[in-house]
């Protein structure tokens, strides 16, 4: 009973490792630069929003109190994923979509790249001006509530 292997037996498995390792290589390179080609592509679903992890696994979207489902996927912009507890406090604009029960479910962190790109969910319009015209109509508390002119929204 032997125990050890010849010398060529083992110079032969040295050879045949190095040759599978050679043939795996293009394959791999190949899928490094389709991965770092600039701008992932995402679903046509997902929609573009403001994130912010308050208390995984609450956060604000868009100013919003929202909650991140139950194993929710983030990536970051390497597309590694990332626990929520690691982007506290944190603002980050976002590409995501959302389950069924209406949760947020997966989440990109957007690159500059990405974020040129225009996305639907995300409202461009922060602020609301009136004018002195359409300002609210003013109780003077003389007028039946009934009848004071209507404010158009």
């Amino acid at each position: 009973m032997k125990r050890c292997l010849p010398p060529l037996s083992l110079a032969l498995i040295a050879v045949l490792m190095t040759l599978a390792s050679l043939l795996a290589t293009p394959a791999l390179a190949q899928t490094q630069t389709d991965e770092v080609s600039g701008v992932r592509n995402f679903p046509k679903a997902a929609l573009r929003g403001l994130l912010v992890v308050r208390a995984p696994p609450d956060i604000s979207l868009n100013g919003k109190a929202d909650r991140l489902s139950p194993g929710a996927r983030i990536r970051n912009i390497n597309n590694n994923y990332v626990l929520s507890g690691a982007l506290l406090g944190q603002e980050l604009l976002v590409n995501y979509t959302r389950d069924s029960a209406g949760l947020v479910y997966e989440v990109w962190v957007l690159t500059a790249e990405e974020a040129k790109e225009k996305r639907a969910g995300l409202s461009t319009r922060n602020f609301s001006f009136s004018f002195e015209g359409e300002a609210a109509p003013q109780d003077d508390g003389k007028t039946p509530y009934n009848q004071l002119p209507r404010y158009k929204q």
